[in-house]
């Protein structure tokens, strides 16, 4: 087994050597839960779940953190023109945003931390950068000094020229501008009206960037495998988390940096203005299935730009209906006893295919061309008689290979009675006034793994289809 990633720090494609044998400690930038996840961001969270997928059907152990930034500038903005507090606010998109993933199939992380869970960790960590003079109070707030830190923009290129750190040129804002290098705010001092908490550092609240650095280092350690995101996350996100974290605790925060590029839409950067600006409940709405819409994010390998349309997804749907077709013609076949060693030796080669394209930077196109060598030879096989018990066996671990790494193959179970679906969603329903929304959700996810979409209104389900 060798995996190779292209490794954003190091500008180049290394062998993927975990830090510890056969475990591997990961960290993904999550949504940030001011309103729906758009299909860029699922662009981006596909491209994790394929590589969790991979990483663990190549046998490693998996500790996979993905945080819930559910404190920053525009959620303050938001339940503040909504009237809610905070975590009332956040709740129902964090509850929309599991339900969006559980219908493109994205395998749980085994941890999601939320933010304002860990408001403590990040004040012990500002105050381990005060201590070491990597920051400094100013006017009620506290600032990474970037000179401090000679190798700060070794991941995005961004440099300190012009910039005079520790003096005036400070920037408060959670995001700022590509080009603006400047010494970045760790804790902001209250604001009328916004969020506070008390801490040694006084009143405030955290920054964006320690938000992840905090809980990274709780869950993984102070160095680990793999962190992961967008690109547009490498400034100034990634870029401060590893100053900040660096500079806390003198060793290497993170081997592997791997970054999804951009997703356009109709060759376009999306834009409400623009008018082709989609979440995934839009395309549901129009009647999309959730696992076309996932095929389209995971075809393109995830460093090169997406161009997303609506003809793509159907053009996905009728590749889908086709694939699903030969794999049920497969799991239905009669078997005749026997083998032959060409049965044996191609569906091998297919295997080895898929796995080297997935093992070479998670190259998915690669991948998906190996499944359809796949699903031309099955339906050969099918189509001169009966096969054989062993091309059968064969090339049904061949596609429980490709639903393993790509998530893409309907469940072979039976359909849910309307009667069943009918007493899950009344189950629901009662486990939501009840408050025990880990029922809820699970619920929601048996039924999304069916095939079986709900639309939610303020009394709970209003009505469901299947997808």
């Amino acid at each position: 087994m060798s995996i190779h990633f292209f490794n954003s720090l190091t500008r180049t494609r290394e062998l993927f050597v975990p830090l510890e044998e056969g475990q591997v400690r990961m960290y993904a930038c999550g949504p940030t839960v001011y309103n729906f996840a758009h299909i860029g961001n699922f662009r981006t969270f596909v491209f994790v779940d394929i590589l969790r997928r991979h990483l663990k059907w190549r046998g490693y152990r998996l500790l996979h953190v993905m945080n819930l930034t559910d404190v920053d500038d525009k959620i303050i903005r938001d339940a503040r023109a909504a009237g809610l507090p905070l975590r009332e606010f956040t709740e129902k998109y964090v509850r929309h945003f599991w339900e969006d993933a559980d219908a493109l199939g994205l395998e749980r992380p085994e941890v999601a931390p939320r933010a304002t869970d860990h408001i403590p960790e990040m004040i012990e960590l500002i105050g381990r950068l005060l201590r070491c003079g990597c920051a400094y109070h100013s006017e009620g707030s506290t600032y990474f000094r970037i000179a401090s830190f000679p190798r700060y923009g070794v991941l995005s290129g961004s440099k300190l020229s012009g910039n005079i750190a520790g003096a005036s040129e400070r920037v408060e804002a959670d995001e700022y501008e590509k080009d603006d290098v400047r010494d970045f705010v760790l804790w902001k001092r209250t604001q009328p009206g916004e969020p506070t908490w008390d801490s040694p550092l006084g009143p405030g609240r955290p920054g964006w960037h320690i938000e992840c650095s905090a809980m990274a280092m709780k869950y993984l350690g102070e160095s680990f495998d793999i962190h992961c995101g967008g690109v547009d996350l490498m400034f100034p996100h990634h870029e401060n988390e590893i100053a900040q974290s660096e500079g806390a605790t003198g060793k290497p925060f993170v081997r592997y940096w791997l970054h999804a590029e951009h997703l356009l839409v109709n060759g376009r950067k999306m834009s409400k203005r623009e008018g082709n600006y989609y979440t995934l409940r839009d395309l549901l709405e129009r009647g999309y299935a959730a696992r076309a819409v996932r095929y389209v994010l995971a075809a393109v390998p995830y460093r090169k730009p997406l161009n997303f349309t609506l003809a793509g997804v159907e053009a996905a749907e009728r590749r889908l209906k086709r694939l699903n077709e030969t794999f049920r013609r497969l799991r239905e076949a009669q078997t005749v006893a026997g083998a032959t060693a060409d049965d044996v030796t191609t569906i091998a080669q297919i295997r080895a295919a898929f796995g080297a394209a997935m093992d070479d930077d998670l190259n998915t196109a690669d991948a998906l061309a190996a499944v359809a060598q796949l699903e031309t030879t099955v339906n050969v096989a099918l189509a001169h008689g009966t096969p054989t018990e062993s091309f059968k066996t064969a090339a049904l671990a061949a596609f429980d290979d490709v639903q393993a790494v790509l998530g893409i193959l309907d469940p072979p179970e039976a359909p849910l009675l309307d009667a069943t679906i009918e007493a899950l969603i009344a189950e629901r329903t009662a486990a939501r006034k009840a408050r025990d929304f880990a029922r809820a959700d699970e619920i929601r996810a048996q039924l999304a793994a069916q095939g079986i979409i709900l639309e939610d209104g303020k009394d709970g389900t209003t009505r469901w289809r299947r997808a």
